[in-house]
């Protein structure tokens, strides 16, 4: 399993959010007594290992299994259940009962969802007669810290759920999440919503507090100052672009799954296991990855060369010098952070072969033309030429929704002629897909004039000649293209919203902003930069938080980019991410790809 992140430098106390959760799973295991098997659901595992160790688990007594259609192997005859409350998986859970009462297994079984049980997952194990064998309960998993700064709600189909499929039951998750952050830090009194379901979410946090309200009274100064909230709707442009750090350009090629990515031994190096993969973690208890994590990746190759040079230099220095005791003990400690320099070599001389293919450089190009929007003509035969070559799918979705997004809609000419050369190059089957892509609005017929350009200029959303050695401006993670949800995020931390209130109007979804009850001496919304003097500080000094939620999603990309902002000199908050996932341009795209029969 991956390697659990240090929590110790988090702007406030992960750690025992963490240890909270570790606590209620073992309660779990604990009140079922003897041995047994645990048999976890797929999507939940990568969640666990950023919880609890193996080990841990093996102490109580449990033997794990991942959850599938194949029948349970194990002598435990307790058989506990970790799932997500989805429809397919009770099937696999009536299976398992089914042939173990057709090979005469007496056990006893447990099921508990996380977060919360549902009624029709119930019903189906009503149906099929289990219900009474059955011991049912809830593991409320509602908070993942993923690292130091950010946590996860862990609703990878949020935006396709909300979007597509008019499921809106991940709003609530999201507002139980944060009202559970609330109970531990107090209650947040500043809260600005951009977007249909990020309002819904600020809606549904105050009938939350209503009806079970977090006591201000006895909690002091509220260590989260705003909590800001962001669609992904808002902002579909960003993810569909290449991120260009070190972590977003692992997440694009290697594809990062809570904290690690697994790839080939030896890519790492490691001879003697060939065609073996191996597990890489990556977060900040990785000093060096903390380091390089958040740099245009073109830097990161340099610093890598710096920290070589510099370790052999001292090799040849201690080689052909006499050294002191102290000098010594100054080269070992360098020494330790060999294996952490190696690691990251290897990665980026793998990522490299990627970075420097003509395709690759080429794809860049075309993103910041349609990015631009200046070159109509020129971004829709290079889509065309694309779908004609059967390039990847998921790649041609992802610059069509780019170049639909910024252009407002197709012209129907052009929107009926790609339709119909995806689903000849690709199949009729991908109907499906085109139409999940139209429901959500990231395809769709031009209607009305874009206003993109308006967008663009008034937000500087592209910086031209962006330094990405010593960057001064946000747009260095993408090599020039500034996220726009950030610049959201910047400008409500700045000066807030009022000054660009025409701008929100023109993107997607209502926006509101509240100040809730209860805190009469915080900071006024509308300054929630204010002049550093009148900063709220929480007890012992620290800066106040703002915890900015993406909902659908965010990118390695954009979370770079605020852990920018929130280093800025004069910045008088730290900023924490708060998301349903961490998404790429290419997980994201994958959500609406379904295929017909």
């Amino acid at each position: 399993m991956a390697q659990i992140p240090n929590l110790d430098n988090a702007p406030f106390n992960l750690t025992s959010l963490r240890d909270q959760s570790q606590k209620e799973l073992l309660n779990i295991l604990k009140n079922i007594r003897g041995r047994k098997c645990l048999v976890i659901d797929p999507k939940l595992g990568g969640s666990l290992s950023l919880i609890i160790q193996t080990s841990l688990l093996k102490e109580h007594g449990v033997e794990l299994r991942y959850l599938s259609a194949d029948p349970i192997q194990t002598e435990c005859t307790k058989v506990v259940y970790l799932v997500r409350p989805q429809l397919n998986l009770m099937k696999f859970i009536c299976s398992h009962i089914r042939n173990d009462i057709s090979k005469g297994l007496q056990r006893e079984y447990f099921v508990y969802f996380v977060p919360r049980r549902a009624v029709a997952c119930e019903k189906i194990l009503e149906e099929d007669n289990f219900h009474h064998l059955l011991t049912i309960g809830e593991y409320p998993l509602y908070i993942l810290p993923v690292d130091e700064d950010v946590l996860s709600f862990e609703l990878d189909l949020a935006y396709k759920e909300c979007q597509v499929d008019g499921d809106t039951s991940s709003l609530w998750h999201i507002a139980k999440a944060i009202h559970k952050l609330e109970f531990s830090f107090g209650l947040i009194p500043n809260v600005r919503a951009k977007g249909k379901a990020s309002v819904r979410v600020a809606d549904i946090l105050n009938r939350m507090q209503a009806e079970e309200p977090v006591n201000t009274s006895d909690m002091g100064m509220p260590e989260i100052n705003t909590l800001i909230l962001i669609d992904r709707e808002v902002d579909m442009i960003t993810p569909m672009c290449t991120q260009l750090t070190y972590e977003g350009l692992l997440d694009e090629f290697l594809h990062v799954n809570n904290g690690s990515v697994e790839l080939d031994a030896s890519i790492m190096g490691v001879q003697q296991q060939e065609g073996k993969k191996i597990k890489v973690p990556l977060n900040s208890s990785d000093k060096l990855f903390k380091e390089i994590r958040d740099l245009n990746f073109e830097v990161v190759v340099q610093v890598l060369r710096q920290k070589a040079t510099s370790m052999k230099q001292d090799y040849t220095e201690m080689t052909t010098t006499t050294q002191t005791v102290s000098e010594l003990k100054d080269f070992v400690k360098k020494l330790n952070s060999l294996p952490e320099i190696t690691r990251h070599i290897n990665l980026a001389q793998h990522l490299s072969a990627f970075t420097s293919k003509p395709s690759f450089l080429g794809r860049l190009d075309m993103e910041h033309t349609i990015v631009e929007a200046q070159s109509y003509d020129i971004c829709f035969e290079y889509i065309e030429e694309m779908i004609h070559k059967q390039e990847p799918l998921v790649n041609v979705l992802r610059l069509l929704i780019l170049f639909s997004i910024t252009n407002s809609g197709l012209p129907k000419r052009n929107f009926d002629y790609l339709r119909r050369e995806l689903l000849h190059s690709y199949g009729f089957e991908h109907m499906a897909t085109l139409n999940n892509l139209e429901k959500a609005g990231l395809l769709k017929k031009q209607e009305t004039k874009s206003n993109w350009l308006t967008i663009k200029r008034a937000l500087q959303l592209v910086v031209e000649d962006t330094d990405t050695t010593n960057p001064n401006d946000i747009a260095y993670v993408f090599s020039g293209y500034a996220p726009l949800s950030i610049r959201l995020v910047q400008q409500a931390v700045r000066s807030g919203w009022r000054p660009i209130e025409e701008i929100l109007k023109l993107l997607p979804g209502p926006h509101s902003e509240t100040k809730r009850s209860g805190f009469a001496s915080s900071q006024s919304i509308d300054n929630l930069a204010g002049a550093p003097a009148s900063i709220d500080k929480v007890t012992d000094g620290r800066r106040s938080l703002v915890l900015v939620v993406f909902i659908g999603g965010v990118t390695f990309a954009e979370i770079s980019a605020l852990r920018f902002l929130s280093a800025q000199e004069g910045m008088a908050y730290d900023l924490i991410v708060g998301t349903t996932k961490i998404v790429g341009g290419h997980s994201l795209t994958e959500t609406f790809i379904e295929s017909l029969g």
